[in-house]
């Protein structure tokens, strides 16, 4: 019975960790179409790369402090700050401001991808491992479902801080449900010192085979949710009621996809599930970035999120697979902060390249990475046997 709970638990703490970090970029675009707050779209690739970079800082200062304190005080303290700085974020009336708060709330979002998957990769092995991995990643993108259909709706009919209050109370309800779940447990605890330098480039090493994999999904997930929303809000000019429930529909398919995984791992193996992954996105980004018609670039999308969503997985319990249980936390640290760099590169990059050219010029430059990531992981599973 031990298991199930922390495995409900960590999901709901994916749940609403990551339908947070969408919630706020969702706003985005009637921001800057009331020139309130954001002016152009430099100014969200600025915010979005100072954002994860912030992120990143902070993932691995809380590997080398994760021995200090139990998991659940770290998992309330995240719940908590989440929930504090989103109602924060709804009263900004300056981009300095809300670039400032926004530090913050980044901060507090830095805890799952480190300390959750890590405690669902130490208590489910072997055969289980894909299954769990699955339901916790799906789980984060069902979060994100909720996010971009909820945040959609309210934005266009009521307010943008509307979505902000709702997911401030969200993130603290089931926060706390999520806390109160393993509160009385006795989890498998983190290592007792703070990690070397040679501990980390040892695990670096582990994992330096699934970068290209990496890199490329954290730089499609960070382009669907920074530019996707003004893709179909500017360019296709829908509404944003409209626009939230494409992207809904995205990270549902995404979601069903991760849901499917583990059995899909059973049938056809990781690695062609990578490799089937990192085509589809290549063929798939190519079409949203040269097609004039809206219902194409929605379709596309859609076929994205598919493929897009089979990576995550297969990258998160291979390195589950590979490293050692007292690495865990470091390894999926430094996973999660190759992501969070791609991320904010390519959103800050995204940025003046959509001020420069079109809001459809960022999705071709992304499609040209799939390319090269589909080469260079090629070669990592023919020389490593991974």
């Amino acid at each position: 019975m031990v298991r199930p709970r922390i495995l409900i638990s960590s999901a709901i703490f994916h749940g609403l960790n990551d339908g947070a970090t969408v919630a706020v970029p969702m706003v985005f675009p009637l921001l800057l179409s009331q020139s309130f707050i954001l002016k152009n779209y430099s100014q969200i690739g600025i915010m979005s790369y100072l954002g994860l970079l912030t992120t990143f800082i902070f993932q691995i200062v809380i590997v080398q402090v994760a021995h200090l304190a139990r998991y659940q005080h770290f998992l309330l303290a995240s719940c908590l700050g989440i929930s504090a700085t989103l109602f924060l974020l709804s009263q900004a009336k300056s981009w300095f401001f809300f670039l400032l708060i926004y530090f913050g709330f980044r901060l507090f979002d830095s805890f799952y991808h480190t300390l959750g998957l890590s405690l669902v990769s130490k208590i489910y092995k072997a055969g289980e491992l894909d299954l769990a991995m699955g339901i916790q990643s799906s789980s984060g993108n069902f979060g994100v479902f909720i996010a971009f259909l909820i945040s959609g709706i309210m934005a266009e009919q009521l307010s943008w801080q509307a979505p902000l209050y709702f997911w401030s109370g969200f993130c603290f309800c089931f926060g706390l449900i999520s806390y109160f779940l393993v509160k009385s447990l006795e989890l498998p605890e983190e290592r007792t010192e703070a990690l070397t330098w040679q501990s980390w480039k040892k695990t670096f090493m582990s994992i330096l085979p699934y970068l290209p994999g990496l890199v490329f999904a954290g730089g499609g997930w960070g382009l669907v949710v920074y530019y996707a929303p003004s893709l179909f809000h500017h360019r296709f000019h829908l509404d944003m009621e409209k626009t939230g429930l494409i992207l809904a529909l995205w990270i549902g398919l995404g979601t069903l996809i991760t849901y499917l995984y583990g059995r899909l791992c059973c049938l056809f193996g990781r690695k062609k599930l990578t490799y089937v992954g990192l085509s589809g996105s290549l063929i798939t980004l190519l079409l949203i970035g040269l097609t004039s018609s809206c219902w194409f670039a929605q379709l596309s999308l859609y076929l994205f999120g598919l493929f897009l969503f089979l990576i995550f997985p297969s990258l998160q319990a291979s390195i589950g697979a590979k490293v050692d249980l007292k690495n865990q936390a470091q390894a999926f640290s430094l996973a999660s902060n190759l992501q969070l760099i791609a991320g904010a590169f390519f959103s800050l990059v995204s940025g003046f390249i959509s001020d420069l050219f079109s809001i459809q010029a960022p999705f071709l430059m992304m499609a040209s990475f799939a390319f090269l990531a589909l080469i260079l992981m090629s070669n990592s599973f023919q020389v490593n046997k991974i």
